[in-house]
């Protein structure tokens, strides 16, 4: 292989490339939480009994996405620290909102959407839907919560990688 066609990992554009993933995930956040659950919420979906199953399938394919963009961003935040084209301070900042937003992903996909989905199981199939089970209710503020602190360091690091782009354009 010729030297020169693969580009070297230092002249990637890593704020770019976090940029463009968190474009994609927080937009797709934001449509899920904004506008795909409150409509299923309105409809009256989420009182049937199979409900968590669907809900389950949704999350899921989209905790894996989540995933592949938390590593994604955590990659680009490793080869920004390494780098060293940030100062100290701003390198473990990188550092850190990406392993925040990755660990996000993780406990979605490997313990709340598990957890959630198996508590809203209908067991019975001969009993009638008894609706929103208690024990729910701390999973959906966990849910929330974390969804709160995804946004706002997604966006802290979207801030971030833009004014890193300018300074360097």
């Amino acid at each position: 292989m010729r030297s020169g066609i693969i580009p070297s990992i230092s002249r990637l554009n890593w704020p770019a490339l976090i940029l463009f993933t968190l474009g994609f995930w927080l937009s797709g956040s934001l449509l899920l939480d904004g506008v795909i659950i409150p409509s299923l919420y309105v409809s009256g979906m989420m009182m049937q009994s199979d409900f968590a199953s669907a809900g389950y399938v949704l999350f899921e394919a989209f905790n894996h996405l989540e995933l592949i963009c938390g590593a994604c961003v955590l990659t680009a935040c490793l080869a920004l620290w390494s780098s060293h084209r940030l100062n100290r301070q701003q390198e473990w900042l990188f550092l850190g909102a990406g392993t925040v937003l990755l660990a996000i992903a993780l406990i979605y996909t490997y313990a709340l959407t598990p957890l959630m989905s198996g508590v809203g199981l209908n067991l019975n199939w001969l009993a009638p839907c008894a609706g929103f089970p208690s024990s729910m209710m701390a999973m959906q503020v966990s849910y929330w919560g974390l969804e709160l602190v995804k946004l706002i360091v997604g966006f802290s690091l979207v801030r971030w990688c833009y004014r890193e782009m300018m300074q360097h354009s």
